[in-house]
């Protein structure tokens, strides 16, 4: 039986107008009807026009937020040789090589939010599936976790990277920043992941494809987006 929503979160949805909203309104309008005592997370969630049944049809892609994400995410870089080092100065919170692949298998160890890895690396840490996979963490050439360049990797990991990727329902779901930004701050940041995503469309994808986008916190009702202003201006760009 589902939970009747409380008070404070039926105040807020009498606040939220039938209609979609230009990025730049809606942001303000979010921090306006915030009620949680914590610095809530930000997140866009977009309905797409594709079916991920189909190869063809996936879409992923990260992005770097230009303001950031509110919160230092925790790097674990499993590389061999000079790319330890590399890697610690860059920032790298974990580093090593076979005793980190051996410490996750052993005790299930994922006290970290994103993995980085060499090419050479991914041999072992191929072994790793079953665990990093169902997280999110599985490292990947496509989002630029596996990579040689490891101190890049790890910069932008740092800097506010998000990887994007859409489910089995045709949803993609990520975070944007702290419900504490300036809003100039979380609007650039909404507005590059939407971007991010419309640039990724797959080309065999027909009819409508962003069909919704919303922008909620983590305890507030969500506001419709109105995203034709930034699918017109990436058409625009590769027309």
């Amino acid at each position: 039986m589902a939970r009747k929503p409380g008070k404070k979160y039926q105040a807020a949805l009498k606040q939220i107008e039938a209609r979609e909203y230009p990025i730049a309104q809606a942001v303000p309008l979010l921090q306006k009807i915030k009620y949680a005592k914590f610095d809530e997370t930000v997140e866009v969630h977009m309905r797409l026009g594709v079916d991920p049944k189909h190869a063809d049809q996936m879409v992923r892609g990260t992005v770097v937020m230009p303001n950031g994400l509110g919160k230092s995410k925790k790097v674990l870089v499993i590389a061999s040789g000079d790319k330890q080092r590399e890697a610690t100065e860059a920032g790298a919170d974990f580093v090593g090589g076979e005793d980190m692949v051996n410490k996750i298998q052993s005790e299930s160890w994922t006290d970290f939010d994103a993995v980085i890895a060499t090419p050479d690396m991914m041999r072992s840490v191929g072994k790793l599936g079953k665990i990093l996979g169902p997280r999110g963490l599985m490292p990947n050439p496509k989002t630029g976790t596996v990579t040689a360049d490891v101190a890049k990797a790890v910069q932008e990991v740092k800097a506010g990277k998000v990887e994007f990727r859409v489910d089995k329902t045709g949803i993609i779901h990520a975070p944007v920043g702290k419900i504490s930004f300036a809003p100039l701050k979380l609007v650039e940041n909404a507005s590059s992941l939407i971007t991010a995503v419309i640039k990724a469309k797959p080309s065999v994808a027909k009819g409508k494809y962003v069909k919704s986008a919303t922008l909620c916190s983590t305890m507030s009702p969500g506001i419709a987006l109105d995203v034709t202003e930034l699918s017109a201006k990436e058409a625009a760009l590769q027309a």
